[in-house]
C-alpha cells in the first residue's frame, strides 16, 4: 500500500514536471487559449429504426491577443461534440490587427446569409457592447472596447460567420501604408501635441 502511495506521489510529481517541461513549447500556447462555448443543440438523424439523437456544439477559441477561430462539431455525447468543435476552431484561427491591443482600427460591416453586423471601434473604457455569440468572439479575441450591432437574424451560426466576415476586413494602418508605398504618418495624418489631426494647407 505504501509503495502505491509513493508511486502515486511520484506520478503526481512527474505529471507536474512534465507540465513544466511542456510549458516551454507549443503546448503552453495551446493552454493559453480561451475557449467559449456558444451553444449546444440537440439534433436528430432519421434512420431505419427511428430517430438517432445527438448533440451539435458551437465553440469559439482565441488567445486574447488578436487570434480567434470558430468551430462546430456533432457527436452522440456532449463532451465529444465540444471536443470536435474546439479542434476545428483551433485549426481555423485567424489573426485580427488590433489598435493598442484593445479595439479595432476602424468601423467595419459584415454579412453572411441573413445575418448582418456592424462593428465600431470605441474609446478606452467603453467595454464590449455586444450580445450573445458576438461577445464570446471579442472576449476570446482580446478586444476590450468595441460597439457592435446585429441586424437581421439571431441565428448564432450566421451571426458568428457575419462577425468573422467583418473581422477579415480589418486592416492596420501599417498594412495600408505598405500596400500604398507610403509612411504610416501619411496614412494617419500629422497630429499636434493634443492628439488632434493637423491638416496641411
Amino acid at each position: 500500500m505504501a509503495r502505491n502511495e509513493r508511486g502515486g506521489e511520484r506520478d503526481q510529481r512527474g505529471g507536474d514536471n512534465r507540465g513544466q517541461n511542456r510549458g516551454g513549447g507549443g503546448d503552453r500556447e495551446e493552454s493559453d487559449l480561451v475557449e467559449k462555448l456558444v451553444g449546444i443543440n440537440r439534433v436528430a438523424k432519421v434512420v431505419k429504426g427511428g430517430r438517432r439523437f445527438g448533440f451539435a456544439a458551437l465553440v469559439v477559441v482565441g488567445d486574447a491577443k488578436g487570434r480567434v477561430g470558430v468551430g462546430s462539431g456533432k457527436a452522440r455525447e456532449v463532451p465529444e461534440a465540444i471536443r470536435k468543435a474546439t479542434d476545428q476552431a483551433k485549426r481555423t484561427m485567424i489573426r485580427v490587427p488590433l489598435r493598442e491591443g484593445r479595439t479595432l482600427h476602424h468601423d467595419v460591416h459584415g454579412h453572411f446569409g441573413a445575418g448582418r453586423v456592424v462593428l465600431r471601434a470605441a474609446p478606452t473604457g467603453t467595454g464590449i457592447i455586444a450580445g450573445g455569440p458576438m461577445r464570446a468572439i471579442f472576449e476570446a479575441l482580446g478586444v476590450q472596447d468595441v460597439v457592435t450591432k446585429s441586424i437581421g437574424t439571431s441565428n448564432p451560426h450566421n451571426m458568428i460567420k457575419a462577425t468573422f466576415d467583418a473581422l477579415a476586413q480589418v486592416v492596420s494602418p501599417r498594412a495600408v501604408a505598405a500596400r500604398r508605398g507610403r509612411r504610416v504618418s501619411d496614412i494617419l495624418g500629422r497630429r499636434d501635441a493634443t492628439g488632434t489631426e493637423v491638416k496641411e494647407a
